[in-house]
C-alpha cells in the first residue's frame, strides 16, 4: 500500500540554482518570441519606468506614421514648452522647425525629453491630450499596471508600471511597427551639425541585441528594455532598478546568456562589460543615457 501511495505523490524536481543568473536589478523579466516567461524577478512590482515611457511615445508615433496621419519628413515647429523641457535634451530651440524623423531619433537614441514633448505636441496638439492617448493605448494593449503622466519619463508620482507590462509594450512596439526596430537599434544621428552617439557594449556583443532603450531617474535607478535575435531565437527583456549603468548592461548580458542556454544554443560567457565610453564629440555632443 505504501508503494502505491508513493506513486501518487508528485515528484518535486529541485531547481538548478547554478543556472539561474545572479542579478543586481530590483525587477527583471525575460520573454521568448511567443511571450513565454523564461526568467523573472519581481515582474509585477510597481516601479517608476523613467525613460522607458518613451516606448509608448514611439508606439503612438509609429502608429500614426503607419496610418498615414504623420510623415517622417514633416517639419515640426518647436514650442517654447517643448524647448524648455528639463534634461536630458537635444537642445531644441523655440520656433525652429525640425523633421519628425530627427525628433524620433532623438527620442529613441538620445532619450531626449524635449524631443518627446515636441513629438507629443505635434501628434496630439498638446501634451495632456497625447498623455490621455497614451493611457488609452495602455488599456487597449492590456497594460493593467501602467499609468502614464508625461511622454518622456521625468518623475511624476502617478507614472508607474512594472517589468511585465513594459516587456509587453516593447514586444508590441517591435512587432506592430517594424520601423521602430531600426530606430531603437540606431547608435547615432545628426542634429544641427552635432553628432549624437551612444556607445552601448550590448550592441557589439555576439548575443544579438538589435533594439535597446535606456532609462534613468534617481527614483527608478537604471532601466533597460532590450530585444535580441540570434540563430532563430528572439528574446525581449526588461531590467529595472539597477544601481549603475554598467550593472544594468551586465544583468542584460547575463539574462540573454541564460535565455540562449535554455533554448539549447551556445552563448558566450557573460563577462563584465567594459565601462561605457564617452560619446564622440563633433562640435558638441549630448551625453546619452
Amino acid at each position: 500500500m505504501a508503494s502505491v501511495l508513493a506513486l501518487l505523490v508528485p515528484v518535486v524536481v529541485a531547481a538548478q540554482p547554478s543556472r539561474v543568473p545572479a542579478l543586481s536589478a530590483e525587477s527583471v523579466i525575460l520573454l521568448d518570441a511567443e511571450g513565454r516567461t523564461i526568467h523573472a524577478k519581481n515582474p509585477e512590482t510597481d516601479r517608476a519606468p523613467a525613460s522607458l515611457v518613451k516606448l509608448m511615445t514611439l508606439y503612438l508615433a509609429f502608429e500614426d506614421l503607419d496610418a498615414g496621419r504623420a510623415d517622417l519628413d514633416q517639419q515640426v515647429t518647436i514650442s517654447r514648452y517643448a524647448a524648455t523641457t528639463p534634461r536630458y535634451r537635444m537642445g531644441l530651440r523655440t520656433n525652429e522647425q525640425v523633421p519628425l524623423r530627427v525628433l524620433l531619433e532623438g527620442v529613441a537614441i538620445a532619450s531626449a525629453n524635449d524631443a518627446a514633448t515636441a513629438v507629443a505636441e505635434h501628434l496630439a496638439g498638446d501634451e495632456p491630450t497625447f498623455v490621455a492617448r497614451m493611457n488609452d493605448k495602455a488599456r487597449e494593449l492590456g497594460l493593467t499596471a501602467t499609468h502614464f503622466a508625461n511622454p518622456h519619463g521625468l518623475p511624476d508620482p502617478s507614472q508607474r508600471s512594472n517589468a511585465r507590462d513594459l516587456a509587453q509594450l516593447t514586444s508590441r512596439l517591435l512587432n506592430d511597427h517594424a520601423t521602430a526596430r531600426l530606430m531603437l537599434g540606431g547608435q547615432m544621428f545628426v542634429y544641427r551639425g552635432r553628432v549624437y552617439a551612444r556607445h552601448i557594449p550590448l550592441f557589439t556583443d555576439p548575443l544579438g541585441v538589435q533594439a535597446l532603450k535606456t532609462g534613468f531617474t534617481n527614483e527608478a535607478g537604471y532601466n533597460l528594455a532590450v530585444a535580441a535575435w540570434r540563430d532563430g531565437q528572439q528574446f525581449t527583456m526588461i531590467v529595472l532598478g539597477c544601481r549603475s549603468r554598467a550593472l544594468s548592461f551586465l544583468d542584460a548580458k547575463r539574462l540573454l546568456h541564460f535565455g540562449f542556454v535554455e533554448a539549447g544554443l551556445e552563448a558566450p560567457p557573460p563577462e563584465r562589460p567594459s565601462v561605457p565610453r564617452k560619446p564622440v564629440r563633433v562640435r558638441r555632443s549630448l551625453t546619452i543615457r
